[in-house]
Order: structure tokens, then C-alpha cells, then sequence
């Protein structure tokens, strides 16, 4: 796997999967929050692979 999402990217993904995955366990917008759990861990491993499919890359170290 090599690093295809940079800094900002991350900062956004973490945030966003945790706000989803609060909103859901508390009962506030259902069982779809728990998608969530996608961009958390994109955001953990720095990696997601639909960039790698679309040819995206969001890291400025090469």
C-alpha cells in the first residue's frame, strides 16, 4: 500500500468518520452511520483505494 492521502485529506476523513460513527451509536441518524468506519480508517492508513483505482493522490511526498 503506499500513502495516497495527504495531511488535509486525512484531517477531514478522521473527523468526518468519527462525527458519522458518534451520530450513529447515540441513535441520531441511523444504522448508515456506521459508514463512517470507512473514511476513519482511510484517514488511519493514510491509504484508500479508490484513489488508487481513480489515479488519485492527495500526499505531497512522493
Amino acid at each position: 500500500m503506499q500513502i495516497n492521502v495527504g495531511a488535509i485529506d486525512k484531517i477531514i476523513r478522521v473527523v468526518a468518520g468519527i462525527v458519522l460513527i458518534a451520530l450513529a451509536a447515540i441513535g441520531t441518524i441511523g444504522l448508515w452511520g456506521w459508514i463512517g468506519v470507512v473514511p476513519l480508517l482511510t484517514g488511519l492508513f493514510n491509504f484508500c483505494p479508490l484513489y488508487s483505482l481513480l489515479g488519485i493522490n492527495t500526499c505531497k511526498i512522493s
